[in-house]
């Protein structure tokens, strides 16, 4: 059921117009069902689903890692291994506090990607990252006790889905963005899973365009998923890529 379908201005390339129609399920949608929405380029906020259906421009494609496939590059590698030795991982249920709320405002501010937003109140959260539609948990890093970053992912028959991961700016000297998608690729691997899906790549869009150095992966162009092998030399392999959401999608009245 679509419940907004109002065109505006695109967050990522302003001079561009975007329009993201949302649907919202009509119950919670199963593993298999919700992999079939991500296979068809599907993205979830809340408990809406969205697909980019703008009028002029085709530049966000959906991108996901086949993680037996995947082969991280050197850095990728170190990044990891210090993380593993850093950090500790639990996974839980998602969870709705006013921990959380503070680390999502400390990210969004401290990372500058607020765009003139205010603080997340603790109802703004639960409806952009406290709700699902379908199975969802979180992954939280821990160093020492003291939370780095808490990443919300969604899991499908075969696949899981990173949602959105924010985390304290005072750890980025650890790389935790890319970090975290390596986790995922080794949590997939242990769940006997294939793909990894990781949300839009923009390339003209650099906080949009990083996702693209973990290769091989495999974009949605044209209604087909195809194939990269190599990193396009204008994408950023800074380490300390952050995973924003991918779009501040409008909640409906």
């Amino acid at each position: 059921m679509v419940v907004y379908d109002e065109p505006g201005t695109c967050s990522y390339l302003p001079h561009q117009q975007w329009r993201l129609p949302l649907r919202l399920p009509v119950r919670l949608l199963t593993r298999e069902e919700f992999g079939i929405r991500l296979e068809e380029g599907d993205r979830r906020q809340g408990r809406l689903l969205y697909r980019t259906a703008c009028p002029s421009c085709n530049a966000c494609e959906p991108i996901r890692i086949d993680v037996d496939d995947f082969v991280p590059s050197r850095t990728q590698r170190r990044i990891f291994r210090r993380g593993e030795r850093l950090l500790q991982t639990t996974l839980r249920p998602i969870d709705v506090c006013p921990e959380r709320v503070r680390l999502y405002n400390l990210h969004k501010h401290g990372r500058d990607l607020a765009s003139g937003e205010t603080q997340a109140s603790m109802e703004s959260y639960r409806s952009f990252l406290g709700e699902s539609c379908c199975e969802s948990f979180e992954m939280v890093y821990r160093k020492d006790g003291e939370t780095v970053g808490i990443a919300i992912v969604d899991r499908a028959e075969e696949a899981l889905s990173a949602v959105y991961f924010y985390w304290n700016p005072d750890f980025e000297n650890i790389s935790p963005g890319v970090y975290s998608i390596m986790k995922q690729v080794d949590l997939c691997k242990r769940l006997g899973l294939r793909h990894l899906y990781l949300g839009l790549y923009i390339g003209a869009c650099k906080p949009m365009s990083y996702k693209a150095r973990f290769v091989p992966h495999e974009r949605l162009i044209h209604g087909e998923w195809q194939r990269f092998d190599e990193v396009a030399p204008n994408d950023d392999e800074s380490p300390f890529a952050t995973t924003p959401s991918d779009f501040p999608v409008p909640t409906p009245e």
